[in-house]
Order: C-alpha cells, then sequence, then structure tokens
C-alpha cells in the first residue's frame, strides 16, 4: 500500500509540474502543462471537432440547435449586452441566406457596442475605478480615459499583442492612455511620517502593478513569491523583484497626454480670456438683475465659489500681488492657481514668466499640495497650494518686471471636486516695491458665503428669456474654461507617471527594511530571461517586459487569452481558474482545444474578433439551452457543451436591458461617466446615493462613474466587483436583497412606468411587451392571463413583473 501511495504521489507531482532539481543560476524546469511550447500540431481543425471527440468519450449526445429568435438574443446579450429590437429579430427571422447566421455574428462584432461589452469585462480584470480608494478615496475626474482607450480598441480589433504592449509601455507606442493600466488600482494618498510604512506603501502599490500584470496576461500568480519563494509554481522571490525593478519607476497620478498646441495658439489663448471677460460681464449684469428682484443690493458681488473668482479693476502698476486669506469655509486654505493678468490678457504671475512665489508657510509631505503649484499654470486640486495655517495665511508673487495689472483670477479647485478650503474673507492688495501696498479687492463688496447654496440659484429669479440668457452664458464659460485649460496643461489623464528607478533589492520576507542582494529587471526565468543590464533605462524596461509577454514564444499569453474570450462567450473558462494557470489552478477539460484556439489566434494577428468569430459559428454556441436529465447526471454544468449553459445577466447587462425594453436608454459614447452619488468633496469624500435619477443618468452601466469602495444602491447587489481588486469571474449570487432591490427599487418602479408608456402606444401592449423583453410572441394562454392581471392590477404592475422574470434576466 505504502508503494502504491508513493506512486501515486509521484504521478501527481509529475503532472503538475514540479521545478526539476537544478544549479543555483540555472533557470527552473517544469514539466507542469501551462509552461510547455504551444502545440504546433494539432488532432483537429475547428471547435466542433475537439468538442464532438471529447462528448463522445463522455457519452453525452448534444442537443440540436436553440431556434433563431433564441439565438439572436442569446448573440446580442453575450456579445452587445443589450436585446435585439423586436426590427432586428423579424429581419434575422426573414433572411432565408444560408449564411444568415454568419452575417448577423459579422453585423454584432461590428456594432460599437461589441467594444462596451468587452470592455466591461476587461476592467474588471484590471481592478479600474474611478476614485482611489482607501480613506480619502477622492476621484480621478480623467480616468475614463482609459475606460474610453479600453473600449476604441476593442471596437477596432487592435491586435492583442499590441494591447498588452500599449498596456505596459504605451508611452513609448504612441498610446499614452494605455498605461492607465499600470496606475488603475487603489492608491492611497496619505503618507506616513514613519519611513518604515511610507515604504511598505510604496511596496504594496508595486505589488499591485506586479499580481494584475501577472493574472491578466499571464494567469500566473507571482505575488504569492513576495516573501519567499512561490510554494507551488516555479516562479521564485528573484523572480518577483527583478519584475518589480521593471515597475520600480512607475508613479500614480494624472497628467497630460496631448498638447492641443496650434501655431496659433497664444492668439486663440487672448482671444479666448477675452470672450471670457466678456461672457462673465454679461453674466453678473444679468445676476445683478435678478438680485435687484430680490430686493438685494445690485452693487454686491456673488459670493466665492471653489472653481472661479474674479477680480477685476482699474490698470495698476505692481510688481507684486499678496493674496492674504483671513478666514476659511473650514480647515487650511487652498488655492489651485493665482493669476495675474496685465492689459493685453498676459498672465505675469506664471513662474516660466519669472514670477517668484513666497508664502507665510506651506502645508508640509503632500507632493500635490507645493508652493510651486501656485503659478505653474496648471489647476485642480492634484496642482494646488495649502498654508499650514488653519484658516489663514498668505502668498505673494513677484513679478519680472513691473506691469498693469487690471485682472486676477483665483481658485480652490476649478476642476470642481472639492468646496472645502475656500478663502471667504480675503484682502489682495499690489506694489511696486514690496513695501508699500494698495488694496485692489477683497471679499467686503461680496455676498456671504453660502456652503451650500446653489450658484445659479439666481435663475429662478429672471424671465424665461434672460433665464435662458443666462444659461448660455454659463455653458459658454465652462465650455472657454475648458478650452483653455487643454491649450495651457493639455489633455489631463489619470495614467502611469515615470521617474528613473533606483536600485531594487531583494526584501528577505518581504520586509523593506530587510534588504537583500540587488536585483537586475527581469522576468519569469522558467519562460525566458529579459537580459537587461542594472542600469537600463526606465522606459526600455517595460518595452523589454511587454515585447517577453506578447511574443509568440511564450506559452502562456495566447492560451490565457483565448480562454477568457471562451469565458465571456460560454460562461466559463476551458480553464475555469482564468487568472491562475498554476498547480493551484484548474486543469482544461479540453487542453488540444485550448492549444488549437491559441495556435489559431497567433496565425491570425492576435485578432480578437477572428477568435470569437470561431466560437460563435460554433454548433456548440447554437445549442438549445433546454436540460437533459441523463446528460446533466454526467455533466451537470455543461462543461463539455452538450447544451449552451443558460446563465443570469451581469448587473450592467439588466440595468441596461430595462432601459432598452423601457425606451429610455442614452446610448452616447465615451466621455466623462454618469453619477449615481451625490458627493461630498472634503479632505475625506463622502458618497451618498442619489435619491431620485432621470435622463441623465440613463447611459449604459460602462459609462458609470466608478466609486471604489461603494456600490449602486440598486445593481450594487448583483456581484458588481467593488475595484479594491482584480475580478477573473463575477460569482453569480442568489440573495434576498437582490430580488427586493429589482422589484421595489425606484429605478425599477419608474422604468416599470416608462414601459407602460411605451406599450400604450401599441396595438397590443401584452404582445409588444412579450416582444420587447422576450423577443418572442406571447402564447394564448400568457396573453389571457397578462390581460386579466393588467385588468386587476394595472400596466405597470404588469411591466414591473416583466422585469423580473428569469425569461428577462437569464440567458438561454
Amino acid at each position: 500500500m505504502k508503494r502504491k501511495l508513493q506512486a501515486l504521489f509521484s504521478s501527481l507531482l509529475a503532472f503538475s509540474g514540479p521545478v526539476a532539481a537544478q544549479k543555483k543560476n540555472d533557470p527552473p524546469v517544469t514539466s507542469h502543462w501551462s509552461f510547455q511550447p504551444v502545440a504546433a500540431k494539432h488532432r483537429h481543425s475547428g471547435v466542433d471537432a475537439y468538442l464532438d471527440e471529447a462528448l463522445a468519450e463522455k457519452n453525452l449526445r448534444p442537443l440540436d440547435h436553440g431556434g433563431r429568435r433564441t439565438l439572436i438574443r442569446r448573440l446580442f446579450l453575450v456579445m452587445l449586452g443589450l436585446p435585439p429590437s423586436p426590427e432586428e429579430v423579424e429581419r434575422f427571422i426573414n433572411d432565408g441566406s444560408p449564411k444568415a447566421w454568419e452575417e448577423l455574428v459579422d453585423r454584432v462584432l461590428a456594432s460599437p457596442h461589441y467594444g462596451e461589452r468587452m470592455a466591461r469585462h476587461w476592467l474588471d480584470l484590471t481592478r479600474f475605478a474611478e476614485s482611489n480608494g482607501f480613506e480619502t478615496n477622492r476621484e480621478r475626474p480623467s480616468a475614463w480615459r482609459f475606460r474610453d482607450y479600453v473600449i476604441e480598441s476593442f471596437n477596432q480589433d487592435k491586435p492583442y499583442d499590441q494591447f498588452i504592449k500599449e498596456h505596459l509601455a504605451g508611452d513609448a507606442l504612441g498610446a499614452d492612455i494605455g498605461t492607465g493600466f499600470l496606475v488603475a488600482g487603489p492608491y492611497d494618498i496619505v503618507k506616513s511620517p514613519d519611513p518604515n510604512l511610507t515604504l511598505m506603501q510604496r511596496q504594496d502599490e508595486l505589488a499591485d502593478m506586479i499580481n494584475t500584470t501577472g493574472t491578466a496576461f499571464l494567469g500566473m500568480t507571482i505575488g504569492c513569491a513576495r516573501c519567499h519563494d512561490h510554494k507551488f509554481d516555479p516562479i521564485s522571490q528573484q523572480d518577483y523583484y527583478s519584475m518589480q525593478a521593471v515597475f520600480a519607476g512607475v508613479k500614480f497620478g494624472e497628467r497630460p497626454v496631448t498638447k492641443q498646441v496650434t501655431p496659433d495658439s497664444e492668439k486663440e489663448l487672448a482671444a479666448l480670456h477675452k470672450s471670457l471677460i466678456t461672457a462673465r460681464n454679461e453674466l453678473e449684469k444679468l445676476k445683478a438683475i435678478a438680485a435687484n428682484k430680490e430686493g438685494d443690493i445690485p452693487q454686491r458681488r456673488p459670493p466665492v465659489n471653489a472653481r472661479m473668482n474674479t477680480e477685476a479693476f482699474e490698470a495698476t502698476p505692481a510688481k507684486f500681488v499678496r493674496f492674504t486669506i483671513r478666514r476659511t469655509n473650514s480647515s487650511e486654505p487652498c488655492l489651485d492657481e493665482l493669476a495675474v493678468f496685465a492689459r493685453g490678457g498676459e498672465n505675469v504671475a506664471l513662474a516660466k514668466s519669472g514670477a517668484i512665489a513666497t508664502s507665510s508657510g506651506n502645508l508640509q509631505g503632500y507632493p500635490i499640495h507645493q508652493l510651486a503649484h501656485l503659478n505653474d499654470g496648471k489647476t485642480g486640486n492634484n496642482s494646488s497650494w495649502i498654508s499650514n495655517q488653519p484658516g489663514k495665511g498668505w502668498v505673494q508673487i513677484e513679478f519680472a518686471k513691473v506691469s498693469p495689472v487690471e485682472r486676477i483670477e483665483w481658485s480652490r479647485d476649478r476642476d470642481g471636486r472639492f468646496v472645502d478650503r475656500i478663502a471667504v474673507d480675503y484682502l489682495i492688495e499690489l506694489s511696486v516695491d514690496g513695501d508699500h501696498w494698495d488694496l485692489a479687492a477683497s471679499s467686503e463688496d461680496r455676498s456671504p458665503f453660502d456652503e451650500k447654496g446653489d450658484p445659479n440659484a439666481f435663475l429662478t429669479k429672471l424671465g424665461e428669456h434672460e433665464a435662458n440668457q443666462a444659461r448660455k452664458l454659463i455653458a459658454r464659460i465652462e465650455n472657454t474654461q475648458s478650452r483653455i485649460a487643454e491649450l495651457q496643461n493639455g489633455v489631463k489623464a489619470w495614467v502611469a507617471n515615470f521617474s528613473k528607478p533606483g536600485a531594487t533589492h531583494r526584501l528577505h520576507r518581504g520586509d523593506p527594511m530587510a534588504k537583500r542582494e540587488e536585483v537586475p529587471p527581469d522576468a519569469l526565468k522558467v519562460i525566458g530571461s529579459l537580459d537587461l543590464a542594472m542600469d537600463t533605462p526606465e522606459q526600455a524596461r517595460r518595452l523589454a517586459l511587454a515585447d517577453w509577454i506578447a511574443r509568440e514564444e511564450n506559452p502562456l499569453t495566447a492560451r490565457v487569452a483565448v480562454n477568457r474570450l471562451w469565458q465571456f462567450v460560454f460562461g466559463i473558462g476551458i480553464v475555469d481558474t482564468p487568472s491562475d494557470f498554476g498547480t493551484n489552478g484548474t486543469l482544461p477539460t479540453h487542453p488540444g482545444l485550448l492549444d488549437w484556439l491559441a495556435s489559431d489566434f497567433m496565425a491570425h494577428g492576435w485578432s480578437m474578433k477572428h477568435t470569437l468569430r470561431l466560437l460563435l459559428n460554433s454548433e456548440a454556441f447554437q445549442r438549445s439551452s433546454q436540460t437533459n436529465s441523463s446528460a446533466a447526471r454526467i455533466d451537470a454544468t455543461s462543461r463539455y457543451l452538450w447544451r449552451f449553459p443558460p446563465r443570469r445577466l451581469e448587473a450592467e447587462a439588466i440595468r441596461d436591458g430595462m432601459l432598452a425594453a423601457a425606451g429610455t436608454l442614452d446610448l452616447k459614447m465615451g466621455g466623462p461617466g454618469f453619477h449615481l452619488f451625490e458627493v461630498d468633496r472634503e479632505n475625506v469624500v463622502h458618497y451618498h446615493p442619489k435619491e431620485e435619477t432621470g435622463p441623465a443618468e440613463w447611459r449604459r452601466m460602462i459609462y458609470l462613474f466608478k466609486i471604489r469602495q461603494e456600490q449602486d444602491a440598486v445593481f450594487g447587489a448583483f456581484d458588481c466587483p467593488d475595484g479594491n481588486q482584480v475580478v477573473p469571474t463575477r460569482n453569480r449570487s442568489t440573495t434576498p436583497l437582490q430580488a427586493l432591490n429589482l422589484f421595489n427599487s425606484r429605478f425599477t418602479m419608474q422604468q416599470a412606468e416608462k414601459l407602460a408608456e411605451r406599450l400604450k402606444g401599441t396595438q397590443s401592449p401584452v404582445a409588444s411587451a412579450f416582444e420587447l423583453l422576450y423577443n418572442r410572441p406571447a402564447t394564448v394562454e400568457e396573453l389571457a392571463d397578462s390581460e386579466t392581471f393588467i385588468g386587476q392590477h394595472g400596466l405597470v404592475s404588469f411591466c414591473r413583473a416583466m422585469l423580473n422574470t428569469s425569461e428577462f434576466l437569464f440567458i438561454f
């Protein structure tokens, strides 16, 4: 018995692939299946040939086709996350061409909504969210550019190997925004005064980049080697820290990625500033009219605000400006930019023009809050100055020369994200010599600051014509400010920032205070080395790693990629641990098929649409989803695809489908996302679910401004990722809260009412409801039962019930 157990244990080790004995500096050797080269020769050619062979071995008989109505609905929900319209269904049913299905697949893959659907899967893998997480959880207002980049990449069918390279080294390839992948995860902006904790924070940041790169592209849990050699896979601790050396120069933050500069940019800026002044003056006149109607003193200026405050006066010669803050609405005062304009529109306060800033004192320990940001031409909280004194402080700027100053602009946060630390009691003085000062402006002639006040409340005091004029002026001012910011700062995006990396050491037990030998930038030696020197430049390190991952000789990359595509289509991968192809992962159900798909994928230019066509045109995808008791006893989860495995839709597809059925879905693509939270923007940002939503929130859920650690009040219960970790496979839980949310939420009630309004305009509301929600005609019995229900409970209740049915919520 003992010998039998030893033999069994040895055979298991041989299959799972232990690291063979080796000399210290030799690369590890393993027999584990995923590290072996992708097979060059294949038994079959085609998805169904491999599946049929496995079905025969299991004595399973595949089901017949699912029928055209079922298939078009399945295709649209799987690949677009949206149901087909009744017109699209009829078009397909009446298409007698033998290539009707293939042409439908091509049309669906050509839809721009394909990219939105695929991006949702991919963003789960990249731990994408639009706030930092941790206790402050501040927003990232430009992170949406990475989301749009991913959508566009899928729609363009960007070769997957190029996609990988742009994620890791897009700054070297003309695709800066792709590097948003590296910094898409959580980021703690609060740094500890304890150097040990600060070093550990940095180690955690780098671990996030290594782990996400390893799981997303290689299906390897590289992070398990942070403190010691991997216990199961041939990944040493030195491998881990060599990969850390690749990312050692990567930092989190927002930065300009493109400059919108033209040969006439200076003229354009001058014209924009002139237009801005004119628009503001016209708006001030309308505010005065509103104040007059309310009985206020017309001459009093509006209260200060976080985004923009303008002080205009007669041109005054000056070489110095001093801004003294006597009181704020909370905490230490903050200014993101102090701009001083001379006659002609030149900002003479810019550091690049030779101006020098000084202050009463500066908050320490925050790189984003520095005195240098006061006049660097960049705006927003991430480029601002904060005083070191609660509620007060002063700043002073000395210009390069005496200039005729006539306008000053200042703000706390021109991005509009924060409304704390605003100077509400202040003086602005000018001087020629720095000794004798004259008052230029102050808060004395402004209306009192109202923290909760609506800056546009004055609109209600105006007539319809004047109010419309004011709204146009407000929009014009915002657009002009945005264009000025683009010209001065470039288009900003939350992407990777880079600096020269220092030496990287292996850390004993992962302790940053326990440095051991220095390591060069490298990859997993079991697959091959990057052969880089210790002092290789930062960008070259990431390019080398990207090329190493994306080369055809890498046995993991293509296998992991096609397995994910299989998972997206059939609900579960050939390897059902899609981000762990190591010893702790599961074995492939169809290893030959996986290698054939990987080979074919690379042979066709790493085209994801090509591989998806193979899967969608297969007999397996077109099978019925009906159950069969004898087959279910052999393969209850349909891993061998004797039938199409049904599954519930994800949260995003449920919400999008409800909006589509109700006729309220806004299909606008791209740009900043919509919010489902009210935001209190203080040092620690607080989020409160909106009680009411309207057309502004009725876009596809891929465009939801994703707050880390917070979930949508209704659909968050449907297993949405919270953005803190990568999610290779979503859970499909069934909880009472899901049923309660879907049946009783204001959103459901609202969309049920909209759907009822839509149905009232049809010849037969019940028949139309079945076509819209189920993409099929109602049976005679269903028609009768529905009419009886509507007679007793009303059309809105009928719509509410239909939106909660399994046939609407599942892919069959």
